[in-house]
């Protein structure tokens, strides 16, 4: 893929009203095809508050299958549009069984593919894998219209493992839904620290694979329904990176923003003839990389 393709990120706070949130989200993603978006990437559950803050079956409820009531709206929204758009959604398989699922949605309204988020975290504030099944469907690119996109989910971004199989099965991107923030108690400096390295992170996904990333995160404070904390303030910065890493668009901390940019992929075919990594690889040295440490 060369051609030149226009991208959008849609970053926003959300509430408890579910019909409100999914209001909001689509008119990004109309906001982002008017000003020329060809793929729309939206946060990690847009449709709710990050729920996961607790541990409370009530809140399976909140699933919902693939296909499903969002994938039929999002997909006719995306036909009408005649954009992709790479959604977040809580997928309830089978009853007992649910994942943390981003499902691209191609220009003609149908299904292109999932991926079920592999790597989830189990931290304060961040139960996981109360809610969330690992995911079963590997490090494959969804092929759509506009290219191969890499697509993975949140806590999936800190492990360069992931990335690095995204690129070697011919991802032309990486994408990154994500909803991650910080413990208020925490002071300035830590914060920034913590911001940093979510971003160097990614952006090092781009430079160590010569493609770009587009990274979706949502904004605003979500309250810990068990009040034993004092809730996330969800960081925002959502941005989007060059195959150098290099940053073209970056949004803020506090507001909603739709962020768009054309990006050259002409450039990921040019950075890779000068900066080989994938030809250097010494994969016949790699097999420690299959233990969980060395001892």
């Amino acid at each position: 893929m060369t051609k030149p393709l226009h991208v959008a990120l849609v970053q926003h706070s959300n509430s408890a009203d579910l019909a409100h949130n999914f209001a909001k989200t689509q008119d990004g993603i109309r906001k982002a095809a008017a000003k020329g978006a060809q793929l729309v990437v939206l946060q990690e559950l847009h449709r709710s508050l990050y729920f996961c803050q607790t541990e409370d079956t009530d809140l399976f409820d909140l699933a919902e299958t693939i296909p499903g009531p969002s994938t039929d709206t999002l997909g006719a929204l995306a036909k009408e549009l005649q954009i992709v758009i790479v959604a977040s959604l809580f997928e309830k398989r089978a009853t007992g069984l649910y994942h943390n699922t981003a499902v691209v949605i191609e220009s003609d309204g149908t299904i292109a593919g999932k991926y079920r988020k592999m790597h989830i975290p189990d931290d304060p504030g961040f139960y996981e894998k109360f809610y969330f099944t690992p995911g079963d469907l590997g490090f494959e690119p969804i092929h759509t219209s506009v290219g191969k996109l890499g697509v993975l989910v949140c806590w999936d971004q800190w492990f360069p493992e992931a990335a690095r199989l995204m690129a070697m099965a011919g991802a032309e991107m990486l994408i990154y839904p994500t909803a991650i923030g910080w413990d208020t108690r925490d002071d300035l400096d830590e914060q920034t620290r913590q911001c940093d390295a979510w971003v160097i992170s990614q952006r090092a996904h781009a430079v160590a694979n010569g493609i770009p990333v587009i990274s979706c995160n949502r904004v605003g404070h979500e309250s810990d329904p068990s009040n034993s904390s004092e809730g996330i303030l969800f960081w925002g910065n959502s941005f989007i990176a060059g195959p150098q890493g290099e940053i073209l668009a970056h949004a803020g901390a506090k507001d909603d923003e739709i962020l768009s940019v054309e990006l050259d992929m002409q450039r990921s075919e040019d950075i890779r003839r000068i900066w080989p990594y994938l030809r250097d690889r010494r994969i016949d040295h790699y097999q420690d990389l299959l233990k969980i440490y060395r001892d």
